[in-house]
């Protein structure tokens, strides 16, 4: 029979085990539920690849710049998925108002709705660096 510090090895390593796998289950359904086409037939992340598809000329490099700014606090290994789903949030913005480029108030206001209301602070913090009125966005918050 199994004693000592051997037991709670294994029961510290099979708790650990338990606990990442739902983790990583987690995120796996998330995207999963992501991929399901909707009642157009398309899915979430279909129709974020047509929006950059569409509006990827409309970039300049300021916007570009302004965006990679604003999606630094995000951790390096979910950064790529934020920064898309973000672009792809104010390239559909871009394609409904008829837009012929991004500009700053687009990649603000696309954050904005992007981004769940926890990450605004930052968002606040880092407009009030680059002196940026608040103003017009303050219905988004």
């Amino acid at each position: 029979m199994l004693s000592g510090w051997f037991l709670w090895f294994i029961l510290f390593w099979v708790v650990f085990l338990a606990t990442m796998m739902s983790i990583g289950g987690y995120f796996m359904f998330r995207k999963f539920l992501k991929r399901l086409p909707k009642e157009d037939g398309k899915s979430e992340l279909d129709w974020q690849e047509y929006y950059l598809n569409e509006t990827i000329h409309l970039w300049d490099t300021d916007q570009k710049k302004l965006l990679e700014e604003l999606v630094s606090p995000v951790p390096e290994l979910f950064r790529d998925i934020a920064r898309q789903k973000i672009a792809g949030k104010i390239g559909e913005l871009a394609l409904i108002e008829k837009r012929d480029k991004i500009t700053q108030d687009l990649v603000v206001r696309g954050y904005i709705i992007a981004t769940p209301k926890r990450d605004h602070k930052f968002l606040i913090k880092k407009l009030k660096e680059k002196q940026i009125d608040l103003k017009p966005y303050q219905s988004l918050f």
